[in-house]
């Protein structure tokens, strides 16, 4: 397939591109960020430095002519969740970074006399909100905290695909890998031995393996029988003080020193929700159309995702 690719240049599409080149198919990179993919990797894409969120971008004629080649596409494109405070001009770029990206994407396509086959779309579990031991799949209703708002607008945005795209829209959750992510940032702090959980250890955390991820985005745009909005979390959410504890034995470290919830909260302040208020998400559609999760449970994905070597 000749697919158009925006916000995939981070964590995710380290993992998404090479995957989709061993695949066979034909990648065109969007990103106003430098591409992260050196040598042979880079000769074999086609790389758009361009803002996908402004709408200018879209008037210009490479990102038009690629967006009309396209057989698919995969719109993973928005500033990190839980990185900066939430100032009010922080909490505008969360929001404007994905719905006026998947807005202008959208407005693009419908402009198209045949536009592309499907679209991959990102949004997160943050759409149901927290809300203590409810269990959430694909039919619960959405929160109505400010990352629920983002994550609404955001798939109110894609649902606008013009008639004939299958849309398939992944509700993701905590994406474990080495390299970045959650994981990445509280690597260097348990091989030290000063690792523990964050807040109080009860909150839930619904994650999945990046490659997994990875997995399920190639095959969603290639499988016509997915469409539709999907949980893209493992079948085993973990609390967070199983998740440390778990992570602890797999480096064969000490993981009893908390970080205290006001700390978090002192330095990413309202942005600390993500972290400290989570949510139990079940995968029950990709369960039901038999998705075949490589990592399934937490010490695997964790032995995985800590382990060198190819994956």
């Amino acid at each position: 397939m000749r697919l158009l690719l925006l916000g995939c240049t981070g964590f995710v599409g380290r993992d998404l591109v090479p995957y989709l080149l061993e695949l066979g198919h034909h990648v065109t990179l969007v990103s106003r960020r430098d591409l992260p993919f050196p040598g042979p990797l880079a000769d074999r894409l086609v790389c758009l430095k361009l803002d996908p969120s402004d709408p200018a971008s879209w008037r210009q004629d490479s990102l038009r002519q690629a967006l009309a080649a396209a057989d698919g596409v995969v719109n993973l494109a928005g500033e990190p969740i839980a990185e900066k405070r939430w100032t009010p001009a922080h909490q505008r770029l969360l929001m404007d970074s994905r719905v006026r990206t998947t807005e202008s994407l959208v407005t693009a396509m419908a402009s198209l006399a045949v536009p592309p086959k499907v679209l991959i779309q990102a949004s997160a579990v943050g759409y149901y909100g927290t809300s203590g031991e409810a269990v959430f799949r694909e039919d619960s209703p959405a929160g109505d905290d400010y990352l629920a708002r983002i994550c609404q607008r955001w798939e109110a945005a894609a649902a606008k695909v013009p008639s004939g795209v299958r849309l398939v829209t992944l509700r993701i959750g905590i994406v474990l890998g080495p390299d970045g992510g959650a994981l990445g940032k509280m690597l260097p702090v348990f091989r030290l031995g000063f690792g523990g959980p964050v807040g109080n250890g009860q909150q839930w955390m619904s994650w999945i393996h990046r490659h997994d991820l990875v997995r399920l985005i190639a095959t969603a745009l290639e499988d016509p029988a997915y469409s539709g909005t999907y949980n893209a979390v493992a079948p085993q959410p973990s609390r967070m003080g199983d998740f440390a504890a778990e992570l602890g034995r797999v480096l064969g470290r000490p993981s009893l020193l908390p970080v205290p919830g006001p700390l978090l909260q002192l330095l990413l302040g309202d942005g600390a929700q993500v972290v400290l208020q989570g949510q139990q998400v079940l995968p029950a559609r990709l369960q039901a159309q038999g998705f075949p999760f490589r990592y399934p449970d937490l010490n695997a994905a964790l032995v995985a995702a800590t382990s060198p070597g190819p994956r």
